[in-house]
């Protein structure tokens, strides 16, 4: 008999309400509460059982989960942790503090901190349920998942991690000169066949990202799933030999984000708390200020939207909006040791300092007091175009940059388009040539913004976005090559 739990999907960027909360339950019946970022496509996980709770893979700021379990009676008893994350700085000391609740890694974490080193099939109550620690090494060498018995006894739900998603495996490329991407592909090979294949095709997998993550090659758009479903339509758990699996998931993996191996190092050094962070990067700054910070080396970090951007920013600014993935993109992008001032609407100073904090961006020098308005000096712009009109400037023979992913370029591009991935830019702008004309588009408008931004500043002198993006310029009619054969 499946025990009663209620799941909650809280989707947020920042310190939303906790939306779809509902406390209609006993405490006596297990509740799972999914809170889903968007920005990072992470998923940190909310457990609670007779009062008591658990944290897994929470991010950098605590409230959400303090405020939640405050909310419905309960105390945080553990925070488990299934990895040493690399896309973002995990809230687990400060958490941990916070309640005086330990921090539970899977064998072979080895932190500066005092954390719970379990063992393989150890064993955590919680309440009437329990948690099995299941090591799987391969995306890291201490990669753990946690498998969720009910009240019942019965294999609920395993919190997979980056091990398992849907769809998808966790990459095994993250350690860099310690160990290679084939060696921890063997041992991910055994993790999903001794493990995750033996549990019973009803037990929920809930894993730790969702779609957009770098954390995986390409991961399905639901953020849940179960063994079963993964057993049939996930490439990985397909029946096949280690060497067929290895080569699998090795092949095509575009290379990490480089703010990647700073954040699995803070996560296990550890980190300053995360108010004192907030402290001392929100400072507002004059303009004279805000001048003299970027004459001492400090990048201008614009976090508006890119529409509200093109209309004036300060010559030299790199615009990543808070409307979008703008922590994975700034640490793409940004060298993590840069100082950083920031441009921001009103009252999102504290969100875009936040956000950088999440994936270990502290070096914030302030930012511009009243905003762009305040600037005393000319703004510069960007020209963008209508989808429409790009058929017209490209018979006056100016190239079209596409700038999204690989894999999106490869579905489908439009003909004639220049290739490359904005992830890709920093490295290769110096070999084109900077008083051309370009058009740049992405999917949508977003990264087309944050590239044309980056090619400004440059010191490219005749770009242009196009307004909707490669969507937008199929809509209108322009050719596209799809699998070599041109769509007209």
């Amino acid at each position: 008999m499946n025990s009663i739990y209620k799941l909650v999907i809280v989707f947020r960027e920042f310190f939303r309400p906790l939306q779809g909360y509902k406390s209609v339950e006993s405490k006596r019946i297990m509740y799972i509460e999914q809170l889903y970022t968007n920005c990072l496509a992470e998923a940190a996980y909310y457990i609670e059982s007779e009062g008591e709770a658990a944290i897994i893979d929470p991010l950098r700021e605590t409230e959400p989960y303090i405020e939640l379990a405050k909310k419905r009676g309960a105390s945080i008893k553990y925070v488990f942790e299934t990895h040493f994350h690399a896309d973002f700085v995990s809230g687990h000391i400060d958490l941990s503090k916070k309640v005086n609740a330990p921090i539970v890694y899977g064998p072979k974490a080895k932190t500066h901190y005092d954390v719970i080193n379990a063992t393989d099939g150890q064993e955590f109550k919680l309440g009437k349920v329990k948690f099995s620690v299941l090591h799987t090494p391969g995306h890291t060498p201490e990669s753990s998942c946690f498998l969720l018995f009910d009240e019942n006894g019965q294999e609920h739900a395993v919190f997979s991690g980056d091990t398992l998603f849907v769809g998808d495996v966790g990459r095994p490329d993250l350690l860099d000169g310690v160990m290679t991407r084939e060696e921890l592909a063997s041992m991910m090979y055994d993790s999903l066949n001794k493990k995750i294949k033996t549990l019973p095709d009803s037990v929920i997998v809930y894993p730790a990202h969702g779609p957009g993550s770098a954390c995986g090659k390409n991961i399905g758009k639901e953020t849940y799933s179960t063994i079963g479903e993964q057993k049939k339509f996930n490439y990985a758990l397909k029946d096949m030999s280690r060497e067929e699996f290895i080569e699998k998931v090795t092949e095509g993996i575009q290379p990490p984000p480089l703010y990647f191996f700073e954040d699995a190092r803070i996560n296990k050094m550890g980190y300053n708390p995360i108010d004192q962070v907030i402290s001392a990067n929100k400072k507002p700054l004059s303009a004279a200020e805000f001048r003299k910070a970027v004459e001492d080396g400090a990048l201008i970090l614009d976090t508006r939207n890119p529409d509200d951007f093109e209309r004036g920013f300060i010559s030299g600014s790199l615009n990543i909006g808070l409307n979008g993935q703008y922590a994975v993109w700034v640490g793409t992008l940004i060298d993590i040791n840069r100082p950083l001032v920031l441009i921001t609407e009103a009252e999102k100073e504290g969100e875009a300092i936040l956000r950088l904090a999440r994936v270990g961006y502290e070096n914030v020098m302030g930012y511009l007091s009243g905003g762009v308005q305040a600037w005393p000096e000319k703004l510069d712009g960007i020209n963008s175009i209508a989808a429409a009109d790009v058929a017209s400037y490209v018979k006056k023979g100016i190239d079209v940059m596409d700038v999204r992913k690989p894999g999106e370029w490869s579905i489908s591009h439009i003909k004639g388009a220049e290739f490359l991935p904005l992830s890709e830019m920093p490295d290769n702008l110096e070999t084109l040539d900077k008083g051309k004309p370009y058009l740049v588009h992405c999917a949508g408008g977003y990264r087309s913004m944050i590239a044309c931004s980056l090619m400004k500043q440059k010191g490219f002198t005749r770009v242009t976005n196009v307004y909707g993006g490669f969507g937008a310029m199929i809509t209108a009619g322009l050719a596209v090559v799809t699998e070599e054969v041109v769509v007209s």
